[in-house]
């Protein structure tokens, strides 16, 4: 299982964390990943402001810079194929 924290703290809302929370919630639906795969949660202050984007953690690993831009990058790399990886 995947744990997925979005920074929603001030920094990261002002940067759009709002659209990227829609952006994950979307994805999870479009590619049918279930509550028992992923879990989304959201985050104050991750500690790893960027000056673009917003932070994501996803396990351990933490992630700056997310935009709507670089999403579906994003998520097909550390969340769609990691999933998919263990599915199988």
């Amino acid at each position: 299982m995947l744990f997925v924290q979005i920074c929603v703290g001030s920094s990261c809302h002002l940067k759009g964390s709002a659209e990227i929370v829609e952006l994950f919630e979307n994805a999870l639906a479009e590619y049918h990943i279930e509550d028992d795969e992923v879990a989304l949660s959201g985050s104050f202050c991750i500690g790893k402001c960027n000056r673009v984007g917003v932070t994501v953690q996803v396990n351990d690993d933490v992630h700056v810079g997310v935009t709507t831009e670089n999403f579906r990058e994003f998520f097909k790399k550390n969340i769609l194929d990691v999933v998919l990886a263990e599915r199988k």
